[in-house]
C-alpha cells in the first residue's frame, strides 16, 4: 500500500511540474517583448546611394554629437560645425593606423607643401560662423544630389555632365570653403612640423610621454587628411559643373589627327589645374578664366601633335629609297627627257614666284624632295588653303596654254 500511495501522489505532483515548466518560459518572453530596439530620429537626407562617391553616408542624426578624443586640441571655434568635422573625420580617416604608419603619414606629410589660394579673412575668428552657415562641412541636400538631364549629349558624355550649374553665389562660397580647408590644413602642417622638431630635440622622454605625443601627432594627421579630402570634394564640384563648358571648347579642336577623347582628357585636367589656381577674390566668373586655359591647352596639344606628324614622316622619308633619274627615264630617251625638263624649267621661269613655288612643291620638283600639302604651303606663305588650292589651278592653266602654243617637235623625241 505504501508503495501504490507514492505511485499515487506522484501521478498527482507530475501535471502540477508540467504546468511550472509550461509558465517559466512566458516570464523571459514577456520581457523581451517589452524591450523596444533604439528608434533613430528621422532625417531627410537622400537614399544612401544617391551619394557622390567617395563622399561618406551622415549619421542618421543631422546633428551628430561626435566625441573628439579626449585631451586633444580642436580644429574648428564653432561647436556644431567642429562635431560635424569630427564625425566626417570618424568616417574618412579612423583611428586604425600603427605607429609606424603615423610615422610615414607624418613624413609624407611635412615633405610636401599643401597650395591654396590665401586670403586676408581666413585669419579672421568670425569667418567661420560666416562661411558655414549651415554649420556643416559638406553642403549635402537632395538639390545637390539632383542630376541634369541632357539629352542631346551621348550616354557617356551626359553622365559627365549630371552635376548642375552653380550661381555666382554658391561658386564663390566653393571656391572660399576649399581654400579655407587647404589653409586649416596647412596651419595644422605647420604645426605638426614644430611638434616634431621640438619632440626630436628632447633627448630623454618618458613612456608618457612618448605616448602622448604619439596620440598627439595621429590626431593632427586625421585631421590634415580630412581637411583635404573635404577640400577636394569642393573642388570636384567645381570640376563637374563646369564639364559642359570643356566639352564645347575641345570639340572645336577635333579633326582626323586629334581625337575627341584625347582632348576631353586633357581639358579636364587643364579644368582641375585652373580650379587650384583661381582667385575668387578678383571678382570674375569662373568661366571667363577655365576658358582661356582650356583652349590654350588644347592649341598646344593640336600643334605638338602635328610636330609629332611631321617629325615622323620626315624619318620615314629619310629612311626609304629615292627614286633616281635613270628610273624615271627607264621609259623613255634620254634625250626626250632633257627636253622635257629643259621646256618645263622654261615655262616655270614665266609664272610669278608664288605660283612657282606652289608647283614645285606640289609636285616635288627642282629641290622639293616630298609633295607639300595645302595646308602646309598655307602655313608658309600666310593664305588660306582655298587661295592655295587657287593658285594651283591658275598655274597649271598657264602652263597647258604654253604647251598647247608651242609644243615639242616630233623630232626631238
Amino acid at each position: 500500500m505504501k508503495g501504490f500511495t507514492m505511485v499515487k501522489l506522484l501521478e498527482k505532483t507530475a501535471p502540477k511540474k508540467s504546468k511550472i515548466t509550461r509558465a517559466t518560459p512566458k516570464a523571459p518572453a514577456a520581457k523581451i517583448t517589452k524591450r523596444k530596439p533604439a528608434t533613430i530620429p528621422s532625417i531627410q537626407n537622400p537614399p544612401a546611394d544617391q551619394f557622390p562617391a567617395g563622399y561618406p553616408i551622415p549619421d542618421a542624426d543631422p546633428n551628430p554629437v561626435a566625441l573628439r578624443p579626449t585631451g586633444l586640441p580642436k580644429t574648428f571655434r564653432t561647436k556644431e560645425l567642429e562635431a560635424s568635422f569630427v564625425h566626417y573625420c570618424q568616417l574618412i580617416c579612423p583611428e586604425t593606423k600603427t605607429p609606424e604608419e603615423t610615422a610615414l603619414s607624418v613624413k609624407s606629410l611635412l615633405a610636401s607643401d599643401i597650395d591654396f589660394m590665401g586670403n586676408a579673412d581666413f585669419s579672421t575668428p568670425d569667418l567661420e560662423a560666416s562661411l558655414f552657415a549651415d554649420k556643416r562641412l559638406l553642403p549635402i541636400s537632395s538639390d545637390e544630389l539632383r542630376r541634369v538631364k541632357t539629352p542631346d549629349l551621348p550616354a557617356h558624355l551626359a553622365r559627365l555632365c549630371e552635376t548642375k550649374l552653380l550661381t555666382p553665389e554658391e561658386e564663390v562660397e566653393t571656391f572660399r570653403r576649399m581654400n579655407f580647408l587647404r589653409f586649416k590644413a596647412n596651419e595644422l602642417r605647420l604645426e605638426l612640423k614644430s611638434q616634431t622638431q621640438i619632440q626630436n630635440e628632447k633627448s630623454r622622454t618618458t613612456k608618457s610621454v612618448v605616448e602622448k605625443n604619439r596620440a598627439t601627432n595621429g590626431w593632427t594627421v586625421r585631421r590634415i587628411e580630412s581637411l583635404l579630402r573635404a577640400a577636394d570634394w569642393y573642388r570636384d564640384r567645381l570640376v563637374k559643373s563646369n564639364m559642359r563648358l570643356v566639352i564645347s571648347i575641345v570639340k572645336k579642336f577635333v579633326n582626323s589627327h586629334n581625337a575627341f577623347d584625347d582632348l576631353l582628357s586633357d581639358g579636364i585636367v587643364a579644368l582641375m589645374r585652373a580650379v587650384d589656381k583661381f582667385d575668387v577674390a578678383l571678382g570674375f566668373r569662373f568661366s571667363t578664366y577655365a576658358t582661356q586655359v582650356v583652349r590654350r591647352n588644347s592649341y598646344r596639344r593640336v600643334m605638338e601633335n602635328q610636330k609629332e606628324r611631321q617629325r615622323i614622316t620626315l624619318s620615314v622619308h629619310d629612311s626609304g629609297v629615292d627614286i633616281s633619274d635613270e628610273h624615271r627615264a627607264s621609259g623613255m630617251s634620254e634625250i626626250r627627257w632633257e627636253a622635257l625638263r629643259g621646256r618645263l624649267s622654261n615655262m616655270l621661269d614665266r609664272l610669278d614666284r608664288r605660283e612657282k613655288l606652289i608647283v614645285r612643291a606640289r609636285f616635288s620638283l627642282g629641290g622639293h624632295r616630298r609633295v607639300q600639302t595645302l595646308q602646309k604651303l598655307a602655313d608658309r606663305l600666310g593664305v588660306s588653303k582655298e587661295r592655295i588650292r587657287q593658285l594651283e589651278k591658275r598655274a597649271l592653266d598657264k602652263l597647258r596654254d604654253m604647251a598647247d602654243v608651242s609644243p615639242i617637235p616630233e623630232s626631238d623625241l
